[in-house]
């Protein structure tokens, strides 16, 4: 093609673009909202996922709590005794070493 044509051409498109660019602002601006009012919706689905994984947690932690009162009667003393074997096994050893 003739440079005077590639000129032409272009100056021509360049004209429609200028006649068409209220419209593609428009649409520019009315996706850019749209995508605004996605992400709030995310940033709100998140939130709420985030409250409810909150609230299972604490559901898991107040029965692990509400279990381990009811067993206390039975792990304390064995606890206890645990501590004292491990107490006269270490102390057994230094002499034995010793």
């Amino acid at each position: 093609m003739k440079t005077l044509l590639k000129v032409v051409l272009i100056l021509i498109a360049a004209v429609i673009v200028v006649k068409l660019l209220p419209a593609l602002l428009l649409v520019g601006g009315l996706s850019l909202g749209g995508l605004v009012l996605l992400g709030l919706g995310l940033l709100a689905v998140g939130g709420l996922l985030c409250a409810v994984g909150l609230s299972i947690g604490a559901a898991v932690v107040m029965v692990g709590s509400v279990v381990a009162l009811v067993l206390s009667p039975v792990w304390i003393p064995v606890l206890i005794i645990v501590g004292v074997v491990a107490l006269v096994r270490r102390g057994a050893r230094r002499r034995a070493t010793a």
